[in-house]
């Protein structure tokens, strides 16, 4: 005695054409763009206001430290 799963487990709920089948898919499309859109975000390495003044006050200390250390001759 042979049991399909079709008759068992009814997998046209699934299709793309039933509501619980497009509701997959959406989930899927959101999901992906979600995924393409912080690989987009974390790729473009964009400082905020506040790092870059922390940044270029660190880069004028040690300006300043270096020129302490090695003073021009005149």
């Amino acid at each position: 005695m042979i049991i399909s799963l079709n008759t068992a487990l009814d997998l046209k709920i699934f299709s793309p054409s039933e509501p619980l089948g497009i509701l997959i898919l959406s989930l899927g499309l959101i999901f992906t763009g979600l995924i393409f859109y912080i690989i987009y975000f974390v790729s473009t390495n964009k400082e905020s206001l506040e790092d870059k003044k922390i940044r270029t006050k660190k880069e004028f200390l040690q300006k300043e430290k270096i020129g302490k250390l090695f003073p021009k001759k005149k």
